[in-house]
């Protein structure tokens, strides 16, 4: 049995970094690869070392794109040893000021395409497979002027958590990984004016993030938090009045938009 693992959003930022590490760890002879720009995938497969990369060009939000992709799962059978659903994207603001199609795209993405391909996978995974579901620490409490993309994170975190226990007893080990700030090009297409700073003062290596996450699935957490802040804030959050919050983050992000 072929042993794959299948990396969404594989062409760049932490994607990228989940593909080379999956690879140096000798867990998998192929890593599928979806993301949009193909010719990327191309070089990030032209890196592997330990395993044979599988490109495909996919916008997980168009049937007919991710087709093939599908196709070549349900036919060759392989055995899935990594699900690492990594691809989203998030826009700064007010809700309002983004265009319609941006917000339906961003939940059609962070959340309906990320809920397909777990159920469309899960038939491949045996015991002792782990799947990575992306969210945020942005998820653990309403954002305003982050709002939509607070929210998509919130459900990725939360059904992730839910899968863990839904899944413990076939030995599926689900993990939300709940990262901060990340050193990569989400900010790019997110932020407004100094929020793009950012990435010079509070976000992490996208390495650090992987590697710990993959380290926290191996052990079979249902959560990976990386950096200590971060840490600190999810232990608070919980206990923190949502009002109190929000209207934080309101003043915050408004100030930098």
């Amino acid at each position: 049995m072929v042993r794959i693992a299948i990396v969404t959003g594989a062409s760049v930022g932490l994607g990228k970094e989940y593909v080379h590490q999956l690879d140096q760890s000798g867990e998998v002879d192929e890593i599928w690869m979806v993301a949009r720009r193909g010719e990327l995938l191309d070089t990030v497969a032209a890196g592997l070392v330990r395993s044979k990369g599988r490109v495909f060009a996919a916008d997980l939000t168009r049937a007919e794109s991710t087709k093939p992709f599908y196709e070549a799962l349900d036919r060759e059978k392989h055995d899935v040893v990594w699900l690492v659903n990594n691809a989203g994207f998030g826009k700064a603001g007010a809700f309002d000021r983004s265009p319609v199609q941006v917000n339906l795209s961003m939940v059609d993405l962070n959340i309906r395409a990320m809920v397909e391909l777990t159920q469309r996978v899960l038939p491949h995974c045996r015991r002792g497979c782990h799947i990575l579901q992306v969210g945020s620490s942005a998820g653990w409490k309403p954002m305003p002027n982050f709002a939509l993309y607070a929210a998509t994170k919130s459900f990725v975190n939360s059904f992730a958590i839910a899968l863990h226990y839904e899944l413990a007893d076939r030995g599926i080990t689900v993990t939300a990984v709940c990262p901060g700030p990340v050193a990569t090009d989400f900010f790019d297409v997110s932020s407004e004016g100094s929020d793009k700073a950012l990435r010079q003062t509070r976000a992490v290596d996208p390495a650090k993030v992987v590697a710990i996450s993959l380290q926290d699935a191996r052990a079979g957490r249902a959560e990976s938090v990386y950096g200590l802040s971060v840490k600190l804030y999810g232990w608070m959050a919980p206990l923190l009045p949502t009002r109190l919050t929000a209207m934080v983050v309101k003043r915050m992000r408004k100030g930098k938009s």
